[in-house]
């Protein structure tokens, strides 16, 4: 218990030192630190300590910080009940959009484990701990180009078969940081590159995260791998005259299509109207209707999905609500303390700020706001989505126990691409464009 205390107030300290110094001298403090900054710890603390009612705690959480921001301080978009609701409603796309892919890509993952893929896969891969080292890999070629909690969703269904349900901590920690370490250096893997995408970011400058991500994508491969297979070896053999289901994985290539081609066409062709409407969300659902006809969904799986998807939307309403106005000047130390904030942290807000401020190397950041998040269960979108599939998850003493791979990763990788790409500044991007960034989040944090 008291180091879950001292993870939580680290938490505190870490999002506080984010605060510019108006926000210290003009909010209550106590002891230096932002009241809010501290009520989300305790939050934090809360779902360390009692992750078998983790629902319960973000939602007491959230009333607790929303009523101490209407009844003292305020948000920016006014004071009082009027200022919650205008900030609802500035949120209400992204959390949508959330809502929406967290629900529907619970479906899609139904659909592809009943395809039988999952089940005739051990046929190709090792039948040693090369097998889950490969597994891994597949997931981060499949989050280069697909949303990164669809990745996790996949990984976590092929493992899930692959084991025999019996999936280890650790591994399910390294099917996140696949996810989100292969989104890292593509426009399309990742809602944060996405954003500099969209904000005039050429997609080669955040290529070279790869440098970095792959180093992180090596040792948590390998490490998980070993940690799998000495707790639930790969059975081979046991399914081998099983036909796979074509109607259901033409049903997940048709909602992820869906997706891939909503979000290209939306942020490149009309990014200004992301921020209207959760086009990402209605996409994913819209495929799933239409293929209604070709094969009944699993609705069974709703009523506990919705209970993750309630909990992730909490945290992140928590986490929109923090006074993070400003970042420190941009630098490679700087952007390696953003990845480790990206483990308690929204990192779409980050993300966004850190555009606004410019100066950065978008690859450096790339990389340590999409990996980071992998850090902590909770940190990405990629890591609750498998929370819903792997309940198992949701204990950060359990995560960091197992899942210690992942920040060793992290630092590693981040050392790597430093020592062979070098820190590349780039100039702070125009203002119509950084605007752009600003307000079109397109689909939630990954990872987070």
């Amino acid at each position: 218990m008291t180091r879950a205390f001292a993870r939580a107030g680290l938490a505190a300290l870490v999002l506080s030192g984010l605060a510019t110094p108006v926000w210290a001298a003009d909010l209550p403090t106590v002891a230096g630190i932002p009241v809010d900054f501290i009520l989300f710890a305790l939050t934090l603390l809360g779902v360390a300590l009692f992750h078998n009612y983790t629902l319960q705690v973000a939602l007491t959480g959230l009333v607790a910080v929303s009523a101490y921001k209407i009844l003292f301080t305020g948000f920016k978009t006014g004071l009082g009940l009027a200022g919650f609701a205008g900030h609802l409603g500035h949120e209400m796309v992204t959390l949508t959009n959330l809502l929406g892919l967290l629900m529907g890509f619970a479906l899609l993952s139904r659909h592809f484990e009943k395809s039988h893929v999952p089940v005739i896969l051990p046929k190709y891969l090792p039948s040693d701990w090369k097998g889950g080292f490969v597994l891994l890999v597949i997931v981060f070629v499949l989050s280069a180009f697909l949303d990164n909690i669809a990745a996790a969703l996949i990984g976590g269904a092929m493992a899930h078969q692959l084991f025999k349900a019996k999936v280890h901590v650790g591994y399910l920690a390294g099917i996140v940081a696949a996810s989100n370490a292969g989104g890292s250096g593509s426009v399309v893997g990742d809602t944060t590159t996405t954003m500099m995408w969209i904000a005039g970011v050429s997609p080669l400058d955040v290529l070279h995260a790869y440098a970095g991500a792959l180093v992180a994508l090596f040792i948590v491969a390998y490490v998980a791998a070993k940690q799998q297979h000495a707790y639930s070896p790969i059975i081979k053999h046991a399914h081998e005259h099983t036909r796979v289901d074509w109607a259901r994985v033409g049903i997940v290539g048709m909602i992820l299509a869906f997706a891939i081609a909503t979000n290209v066409f939306i942020n490149t062709t009309f990014p200004e109207m992301a921020d209207s409407f959760p086009f990402l969300g209605a996409a994913v659902w819209a495929a799933i209707l239409l293929s209604i006809p070709m094969r009944r969904p699993d609705w069974e799986v709703m009523p506990e999905t919705l209970k993750g998807s309630v909990f992730l939307l909490s945290l992140v309403t928590i986490a929109s609500m923090m006074p993070v106005e400003q970042l420190p000047p941009a630098s490679a130390v700087v952007a390696m303390g953003l990845g480790f904030v990206s483990a308690v942290f929204d990192n779409i807000p980050l993300t966004a700020l850190a555009i606004k401020q410019g100066g950065y190397d978008w690859g450096f950041l790339a990389y340590a706001v999409g990996f980071g998040g992998s850090m902590m269960w909770f940190g990405s979108s990629a890591g609750v989505a498998l929370s819903t599939m792997f309940p198992e998850a949701r204990s950060v003493g359990g995560w960091l126990k197992h899942g210690w791979h992942v920040i060793v990763a992290y630092v590693v990788g981040f050392g790597v691409l430093w020592g062979v790409v070098g820190w590349q500044p780039h100039e702070p991007l125009k203002m119509h464009q950084t605007q752009g960034a600003v307000s079109a989040p397109g689909t939630p944090a990954a990872a987070h």
